[in-house]
């Protein structure tokens, strides 16, 4: 048995419902894979350009699957030109199918990850609608939330499947907003249902799954942590560039608060950690500091912070410039992020009809 999951475009959520439905999925079959055919964000493992998705379904669900057979294809700079002047698609093809091979050998269910949209990596002869035709795989769709925008990116991507002769399951609504749940749901139903679609499952958007962890930042700002390891889990919920009077500073602190700061701003670092002094952390709590221009606070000051279990993390930017890159930032689950993980699997379990998915999916 196996399941293709596909989206409308990048970032809908594939890989958070593909995790989940991995999840539910495996309390329904005794051994389940995954396999990402063409990833276009790697990681060098072992000497070998490994998807990132297939690195992080591995770590979390301790797949025994080579690396290699999760994900066959990646795609390096250059190799697209590469391809158009001198590609030959029989090679890709192989990979593929070798890969897929291997992991049936010791899986009853394989869940396939495509990449962006039903036609996104046509230009090197696999897009998803060729790769799913390729394995015989049927499709499930994930977009987000919304209701004419979704529609007509599931009808457009539906007709590419369609056109490879990929039987489409239905759609995941991903992403909806909590406030208009109820209307989107209602109404995204009874949309496709003219268009003759299933819906599968419709899932909120929870705020936490999008929110990064101080650990996140640090890697992705290539900072320097200077104390605080104990708190690099800190769920980062809003941030605030201390700019603002010291004695004021604690106004503008809230639950899950990053604060950026120049490092020798150390009348506005000790106003923000006053909810740690007063022992008042659940109203006022700084999940992080992010000392910029280079400069560190003085050891006094570093002292504090460290007690407070607080990461402080160094960095060269102004922090307007840290604060717009932070903004512009797009961030991935993680296999440390042990309750997004979680919370994943429980939105799935409730919201997705994993049990009509299986159903369809059973050989008849």
């Amino acid at each position: 048995m196996r399941v293709y999951v596909a989206a409308t475009r990048q970032n809908d959520g594939k890989t958070v419902i593909s995790l989940g439905l991995i999840s539910v999925l495996s309390k329904l079959v005794e051994t389940i894979g995954y396999m990402k055919p063409v990833g276009q964000q790697y990681k060098t493992v072992n000497g070998k350009m490994i998807d990132k998705d297939a690195v992080l379904m591995k770590k979390i669900f301790n797949f025994g699957s080579n690396l290699s057979h999760m994900s066959p294809i990646a795609i390096p700079p250059g190799f697209t030109e590469d391809y158009i002047m001198r590609g030959n698609r029989s090679v890709l093809v192989n990979k593929i199918k070798r890969a897929y091979r291997n992991l049936s050998k010791s899986n009853d269910f394989i869940l396939i990850e495509g990449t962006g949209h039903a036609g996104v990596g046509s230009v090197f002869d696999m897009s998803n609608s060729d790769v799913a035709s390729m394995l015989g795989a049927k499709v499930i769709i994930v977009t987000c939330g919304g209701i004419g925008r979704p529609i007509d990116e599931i009808m457009l991507n539906h007709a590419k499947f369609d056109a490879e002769g990929v039987e489409v399951l239905g759609v995941i609504v991903n992403k909806v907003r909590k406030q208009k749940y109820n209307k989107i749901n209602r109404l995204i139903r009874k949309g496709l249902a003219r268009k003759n679609i299933e819906v599968l499952g419709v899932v909120p958007f929870e705020e936490v799954l999008s929110n990064p962890t101080v650990s996140e930042l640090l890697e992705d700002l290539k900072g320097n942590l200077i104390c605080g390891e104990k708190g690099l889990n800190n769920i980062v919920e809003r941030f605030i560039i201390g700019d603002v009077v010291a004695h004021e500073a604690l106004a503008h602190v809230a639950g899950g608060t990053l604060l950026i700061t120049p490092g020798n701003r150390e009348d506005v670092i000790f106003s923000a950690l006053s909810g740690w002094v007063l022992g008042i952390t659940e109203k006022y709590h700084i999940s992080g500091i992010i000392a910029t221009y280079g400069k560190s606070p003085p050891k006094k000051v570093i002292d504090v912070i460290d007690r407070a279990n607080v990461p402080l993390i160094i960095v060269k930017e102004d922090s307007f410039s840290t604060a717009c890159e932070i903004n512009k930032m797009i961030f991935k689950l993680r296999s440390e992020d042990k309750a997004k993980i979680k919370k994943v699997e429980a939105l799935v379990e409730k919201y997705v009809d994993v049990d009509r998915i299986f159903n369809m999916l059973k050989p008849r």
